[in-house]
């Protein structure tokens, strides 16, 4: 399979509103891509999100659809086509998160484990699968890239619920990879702690966590959205030979 080059491609970008899939969405319209920005409520943002794509020079439509559900999924997956003809990358970055102490046991009612797993890991798969029959049908095949965490490959972040969520979701990249090749590219971004997301808005005692994480990535400092931009890129556009794989973008906090 030849390089999945980013000019000229489509790609989709769910989430893309703000933050991480804002970025992303941008990244790919420098490159030269049409990008599909999705949003679930953040109308406005998401308009936002394509005129500064459409300013980098590329073309970019917005798509309302909410991933949890299938059949919106799919309605997703056809409008970029109807609109663009194909498409080429798939990354799934919408996302959710709650923040319930460890040992809070009782917090995580009924009510988080199955949003959670229905935006990080069902909603992944329903898009995934929709894009999947469009890609296997074109010569160049496509690349899908999800977007994790470092939750879900260390017992570490907002809550146990997020983290086996975003484990699950690692899994799903693995399977997908097994299930989807040749013709398709199955990868997985896992950032450590992101700067400037919505997510960390309110946030309970954020000055002390972003210091902590920086403090504990062996590069000193925090992540920013530009970090898992230029990774998307990557595993968008040139890693033709890279499949399977979780890159984690988080200064070597890992592995400190």
């Amino acid at each position: 399979m030849s390089i999945i080059a980013l000019r000229d491609k489509v790609a989709i970008v769910t989430g893309s509103a703000v933050g991480i899939g804002r970025e992303i969405a941008l990244a790919y319209g420098r490159e030269g891509a049409k990008v599909v920005v999705n949003f679930s409520k953040s109308v406005e943002e998401a308009d936002e999100t394509a005129r500064l794509v459409t300013a980098t020079g590329a073309e970019a439509i917005v798509v309302q659809a909410d991933v949890t559900v299938a059949e919106q999924a799919q309605r997703l997956i056809d409008t970029a086509v109807a609109r663009f003809g194909r498409l080429d990358v798939l990354v799934n970055n919408a996302g959710a998160t709650r923040f319930v102490d460890f040992s809070d046991l009782d917090g995580l009612t009924e009510e988080v484990w199955d949003s959670l797993f229905a935006v990080n890991v069902k909603g992944a798969f329903w898009c995934a699968r929709a894009a999947a029959k469009v890609m296997q049908a074109q010569p160049e095949g496509g690349a899908i890239i999800n977007i994790v965490s470092q939750a879900g490959l260390r017992p570490a972040g907002s809550s146990i619920a997020y983290c086996v969520a975003k484990a699950g979701e690692v899994h799903l990249t693995l399977c997908l990879a097994k299930a989807l090749g040749p013709a398709i590219r199955v990868n997985a971004i896992a950032p450590g702690f992101i700067a400037e997301t919505r997510w960390n808005v309110g946030r309970p005692n954020l000055a002390a966590a972003q210091a902590a994480a920086a403090n504990a990535a062996l590069l000193k400092r925090v992540g920013y959205p530009a970090d898992i931009a230029e990774a998307a890129v990557f595993l968008g556009g040139a890693g033709a030979y890279v499949t399977g794989h979780v890159l984690v973008v988080d200064g070597g906090r890992i592995w400190a």
